[in-house]
């Protein structure tokens, strides 16, 4: 049985395990017909021309894994920031863990989204937000279809999150190879201010797909700080589908760490719908064998007097391949943007690839917009002065690629985040740098 039809099959099986809304089984229904009608996503697709997931989906995926796991916290807590006292939303196999959790309902709501779906205490929330901005596509119906689990965090008017909330999808690998759909819903509401750090990590040597959607609401004057860390083992693939809606005066950055896994597809769709919004979109890939990252960016400038700020660097080395696919829409009402896209590469092996395609649909006259894309290689100049001044060659290409990384880490808020990616570029790289930040 092909997995499209698995997954049909299965969802009477989902629908009758869990409490029913009605709303929300109407919603469910019809994402479900729609990903019936279109199916998996293929290169046929302009979106989809250099991803495949054919060999992903030849695995013979557990749609519900067949028993609860429980992991100790010493097992996992490199996998956590854990030298920083956080919020903690943490899920196993697609269950939520409260012996690994730290929620919290005082004063705002980090708390799980089957709650929100089936209580009526969150009707109002969910009536008002859920499945509002996410796109009808392939795989981001297939997620809604299937949506119960995952992070709930609604931020009150004037609410300052005291601490950074932690989400994070552990998959232990009872099946031969497990799909799980997290659905995460962030609503933070006007002046609110949060910090979050998502993470989707395999336990298992067995195959795993995660296909994620997660829809984020900043009002008027809200701040979000989001952070991925995506450094997950050679047999897990992953589909992020976020999709973030800004208001007037509001400032929302997602910062992309993309260091492991074998496909890693990230949809990141921002669409402002205000005055003096500032939109902040960077990211650092640094991969190799036969791993795949694609980065797929929407800014849509609606309103007047708005900005937007991608910077995305890539690495790249063996045979591991590369695409950065960035669009920046200005409608004709949306004057005085100001719209920045930058992407640049750096192919270590001759082997790698990096397909690039920035994009700009400009239908306002007063705007300041630019992109560009560059791929090259190191500076063999720069090499030689630093061996010449007694840097071995391995550490001085570390410290150039280092260098080239750094412009997105100067913009990491979270000292803890921005010391723990260090390191795992150091590891990427093969190094030990000899400096903290």
């Amino acid at each position: 049985m092909e997995l499209k039809d698995k997954i049909v099959e299965s969802y009477v099986a989902f629908e009758n395990e869990i409490n029913m809304n009605t709303a929300i089984h109407d919603i469910r229904s019809e994402a479900l017909q729609n990903f019936e009608k279109l199916g998996f996503p293929t290169k046929k697709l302009e979106e989809w021309k250099y991803t495949s997931l054919n060999a992903v989906l030849k695995n013979d995926f557990s749609i519900f894994p067949n028993k609860e796991n429980s992991i100790e916290f010493a097992d996992v807590k490199k996998y956590f920031i854990h030298d920083i006292d956080t919020y903690k939303v943490v899920f196993i196999d697609g269950k939520y863990s409260s012996f690994l959790s730290d929620t919290t309902h005082d004063g705002k709501d980090v708390c799980l989204m089957s709650s929100a779906l089936s209580k009526s205490k969150y009707k109002v929330v969910i009536e008002n937000y859920f499945n509002k901005i996410a796109k009808q596509d392939n795989l981001t119906s297939l997620n809604t279809a299937f949506a119960n689990e995952g992070a709930y965090i609604y931020i009150p008017k004037n609410v300052e999150v005291e601490k950074p909330i932690q989400i994070i999808n552990f998959t232990t690998g009872n099946d031969v190879a497990t799909m799980i759909q997290p659905r995460n819903l962030i609503v933070v509401e006007e002046n609110g201010h949060v910090q979050i750090i998502e993470r989707h990590q395999s336990l298992t040597e067995n195959a795993v797909l995660t296909n994620v959607v997660t829809e984020i609401y900043a009002a008027r004057n809200a701040n979000v700080d989001f952070y991925k860390i995506q450094n997950d083992k050679n047999n897990s693939s992953l589909v992020d589908n976020t999709y973030i809606e800004q208001k007037t005066n509001s400032e929302v950055s997602v910062h992309t760490f993309s260091f492991g896994g074998n496909i890693t597809r990230n949809n990141l769709n921002f669409y402002q719908r205000g005055e003096h919004i500032n939109s902040i979109l960077k990211g650092i890939t640094i991969i190799e064998g036969k791993q795949h990252v694609d980065h797929h960016t929407l800014v849509h400038h609606i309103e007047p007097n708005c900005e937007s700020h991608q910077d995305y660097k890539g690495i790249f080395d063996e045979r591991s391949t590369g695409v950065f696919n960035g669009k920046v829409i200005v409608e004709k009402e949306a004057q005085k943007t100001n719209a920045y896209q930058q992407n640049n590469n750096v192919l270590v092996s001759d082997k790698s690839t990096i397909n690039a395609k920035p994009q700009l649909e400009i239908f306002a006259d007063d705007v300041k917009c630019s992109h560009g894309c560059t791929i090259g290689q190191l500076d063999s100049d720069a090499l030689f002065y630093m061996q010449q001044r007694g840097i071995p060659k391995k550490e001085g290409k570390a410290l150039l690629m280092y260098a080239f990384a750094n412009t997105v880490l100067e913009s990491v808020k979270i000292p803890e985040v921005k010391s723990r990616i260090t390191k795992l570029i150091a590891t990427k790289l093969g190094v030990n740098i000899g400096f903290d930040l």
